[in-house]
């Protein structure tokens, strides 16, 4: 008897998470390596909608890489067309929304954003997304002489923005379909916020 409950649990919590959302979006802001894409994707498959990242969405409507639009034009144009995309996606609904690192940090976009939806902030430490971003080199703004400590540069300014998310859901090292749960629960409970920093 236990074993059929058991998977009974998650999709009791989504199909929760679903209602409490009801046809806004939810968009994950975060530092890179916070996992905004690859727990956004798998929250949207258990609350049955539509996954889009950002960066993803800029790279396909501009036919450059992140890379290639920062070099060419520089993070000022980069922002500009950034907010113009994510204001477009937040126009349908409801979908699950990861947006690059420095999206929540633009005025503009933030409250774009914060009208277009649930924020929701995956918080990270430093040694969890140093240890997910250091194996890759395609971040344009950790092309530095210590990426490291650039990172954390990054951190210290942005973390006192993305407090202003509706949620915060911290993120660490544990198993994908925990983070997926947590998420759920922030999003059927989000009273918790204090709780979760």
């Amino acid at each position: 008897m236990n074993d059929l409950l058991m998977p009974v649990a998650v999709p009791s919590l989504a199909s929760q998470a679903r209602a409490a959302l009801g046809k806004r979006n939810l968009i994950f802001v975060g530092l890179m390596g916070a996992g905004k894409s690859v727990i956004g994707r798998m929250v949207a498959q258990a609350l049955s909608i539509p996954f889009i990242d950002t960066d993803a969405e800029i790279e396909r409507v501009s036919r450059m890489t992140i890379a290639e639009l920062f070099t060419a034009y520089g993070e000022t144009e980069f922002r500009s067309l950034e907010t113009r995309v994510i204001a477009r996606l937040l126009e349908g609904g409801p979908r699950v929304i990861s947006t690059g690192g420095g999206a929540f940090i633009n005025e503009h976009t933030r409250k774009v954003i914060k009208e277009g939806g649930v924020s929701l902030w995956l918080k990270a430490d430093l040694d969890v997304l140093w240890e997910r971003v250091n194996k890759r080199d395609h971040r344009p703004l950790l092309k530095t002489q210590n990426p490291k400590a650039t990172l954390e540069q990054l951190m210290n300014q942005r973390y006192p923005i993305y407090a202003e998310a509706d949620l915060i859901v911290p993120s660490g090292n544990v198993r994908k379909e925990t983070m997926v749960t947590n998420v759920l629960s922030a999003l059927v409970g989000p009273a918790e916020k204090g709780d979760a920093q």
